[in-house]
This record gives structure tokens, C-alpha cells and sequence, in this order.
């Protein structure tokens, strides 16, 4: 109807009406403007309660006495006492109209988990690490491998395979591993979901001890921890990832090809096709220097094979962020 009236106001109602198959009838009907309906007073039932009585009704339930007690306990308590006052569903009707019916016992309150908002510059900035099952030779055996991950060049700094997932076992991991990197105090973070061995006091200790900072996920929420997800998921969608392993030493050795392979040959779409090794070791320029050379001997070689301009090769990200923070809406007055 919006249409036929915006048509209406340059050819006519009429030419408008016949146009869009519409009935003049109809048209006038939409048009007019309605006039409000006014609403009848609810008549009051003659067995509702006189305003002395909803007062005295209210009274006794602000009593003291009564104050933290339900409805029926009310009732109950007043009939013991030879006193009735009305109806357990009238007390409760009263109540909900002067907004006091709510659950009267303790609740537990969760507390409320910021989101992490994690950001990555250069390597050994930020470290995410987790830790997940490998299935071992029989039903319900795990092996545990344990992951150090550098967020902003994926290089796998550090890893363990163990029987069992211990706390003890992740601070010899990463005491060794920032040794192994030579990380300075108060230079890292370390990124970690909230699981038992992450949120442990040996943990909290050590990462005190060596003045690096030590974030968490959100319960439940695994996009928050994802770079090492998908560390996981490359490793276990290998053609070569075994459904199972027969032994602690058979995980391991697994493991180390997989993760020579993963940081020296792997390239990854995150770091411009780059392997996690040449960012991380801070000869990312060099390379694509090299590749953007293969790439112009290619242009000169065919020019017509590359119909918009010259093939670039992508440049390397310079910033990686966990949960990247919302760009905030621009006031009426920075617009201007």
C-alpha cells in the first residue's frame, strides 16, 4: 500500500489504483488515518478486596515475621492462628503488583569473565598453549601432548609428550622453554584456556617467578584460545596422524616429525605463506624479497597473463590479535 501511495502522489489515485491492481476502495481504507480505540475500564470483580483490606493484607506480609516467607507459609501460619486473609493465589497477586515476587533464596552468583583482547607484534610476545589427548593402544588410554605456541609467528616453541596431564610437567615445560627462547621479564604473556594444569598454583608461581603475564579463556569458549585449535586440528588432519599410538615412544617420534614439518615446512595462510620458522627467527623480508623477484621474472616473461598490474607477493601481518577489540561508532561530534 506504501507503493501505491507513493505512485498516487505523481500519476492520481485513480491511474495509480489500476496500475497496481488495487481497489480504490481499499486505498481510501489504508489512508484514512484510524482513530485510537478507546479502552473500557476493567470493572472491578465485587469479591475483590476493599483498599482497607489490600493494605492490611500488604501489612501482615511486611511484617516481620513474615517478611522472608512464602505465600503459603503465610497462609498456613495465619490459619493456625485463626486468621484467614484471602487466598494463597490472592497473596501472591498482590505481591506481583507491588513488584515483590522474586526468588527468596540465595542464588549463586557466576562471575563475569572478561574477554580476552590479546595483541602480537613480534614473536615471543604473546604465547598460547593447551594441551590435548593423543588415543593410545587400548580403550580410554591417552597420551597427553602439551603445546607453547608463538601467536604471532605460529612457531611451535615448545612441546611434551607425557602419560598423564600434570601441572608439574607444564611448569618443566615452560621454564625450559622460555629459557630455550631467552625471554626477558615482563616481555611475555601467556595465553592459556581453564583447564586443571592451566589454572594451577605451580603454574601461577612459576609465570610470578619469571614475571610473565598469564591470561585466560572464557569458560566454555573455545574461540578464545584458537591458534592453538587450529594447531591441533593441521596436526590431527594429517594423512599421517594416526587413529591411535602403541606407545609413549611411538607418540613422541610422531610428534617430532610432525612438528619439524609444521615449523620449518609448513606454509601457513596466516603469515603470507611463509613457514613459522622464517617469521619467527626474523627473516620474513628476505623471503618475500626473494619471492617478489620470482614474481616480476614472471610479469616481464608474460605481461599478458597478468591483466590488472603486476603480481605482488602479500605482505606479512604486523599485528595478530586474540579477539580483536569492536571499532567504537564515531560520535555526532568526531563525524564532524
Amino acid at each position: 500500500m506504501a507503493a501505491a501511495q507513493q505512485l498516487a502522489s505523481s500519476v492520481g489515485i485513480k491511474a495509480a489504483c489500476r496500475a497496481l491492481g488495487v481497489a480504490e476502495a481499499t486505498y481510501h481504507r489504508h489512508a484514512r488515518p484510524k482513530p485510537p480505540r478507546p479502552r473500557r475500564p476493567h470493572p472491578k470483580p465485587p469479591r475483590s478486596l476493599s483498599p482497607a483490606e489490600y493494605a492490611a493484607v500488604l501489612d501482615v506480609l511486611h511484617a516481620e515475621r513474615f517478611m522472608d516467607l512464602s505465600p503459603r507459609e503465610v497462609y498456613a501460619t495465619l490459619l493456625d492462628e485463626g486468621t484467614y486473609l484471602c487466598s494463597v493465589r490472592t497473596l501472591y497477586r498482590i505481591l506481583a503488583a507491588e513488584h515483590e515476587v522474586r526468588e527468596r533464596r540465595r542464588q549463586r552468583q557466576h562471575p563475569v569473565y572478561v574477554k580476552p583482547e590479546l595483541l602480537a607484534t613480534r614473536p615471543n610476545e604473546l604465547w598460547s598453549w593447551d594441551i590435548t589427548k593423543l588415543r593410545g593402544p587400548v580403550k580410554w588410554s591417552y597420551f597427553h601432548l602439551y603445546v607453547i605456541l608463538d601467536v604471532f609467528s605460529r612457531y611451535v616453541v615448545g612441546w611434551m609428550v607425557a602419560d598423564r596431564e600434570d601441572s608439574g610437567l607444564a611448569t618443566l615445560l615452560i621454564a625450559e622453554t622460555c629459557a630455550k627462547q631467552g625471554i626477558s621479564p615482563d616481555k611475555l604473556t601467556i595465553h592459556a584456556d581453564r583447564g586443571s594444569s592451566m589454572r594451577s598454583k605451580d603454574v601461577a608461581i612459576l609465570l610470578s617467578e619469571l614475571r610473565v603475564t598469564k591470561t585466560h579463556s572464557r569458560p566454555h569458549v573455545s574461540d578464545d584460545n584458537p591458534f592453538s585449535e587450529s594447531q591441533f586440528k593441521t596436526m590431527k588432519y594429517r594423512p599421517e596422524f594416526p587413529g591411535e599410538f602403541g606407545a609413549l615412544p611411538d607418540a613422541r617420534a610422531f610428534c617430532g616429525t610432525f612438528f619439524q614439518w609444521y615449523n620449518s615446512e609448513h606454509h601457513h595462510t596466516g603469515i603470507a605463506l611463509l613457514t613459522p620458522e622464517v617469521v619467527h627467527y626474523g627473516q620474513a623480508v628476505q623471503v618475500i624479497a626473494k619471492r617478489q623477484v620470482v614474481l616480476l621474472d614472471a610479469y616481464h616473461a608474460h605481461p599478458e597473463r597478468f591483466v590488472r598490474r603486476p603480481p605482488t607477493h602479500a605482505a606479512l601481518p604486523e599485528a595478530v590479535w586474540i579477539n580483536p577489540p569492536k571499532p567504537q561508532p564515531l560520535t555526532e561530534e568526531a563525524s564532524h
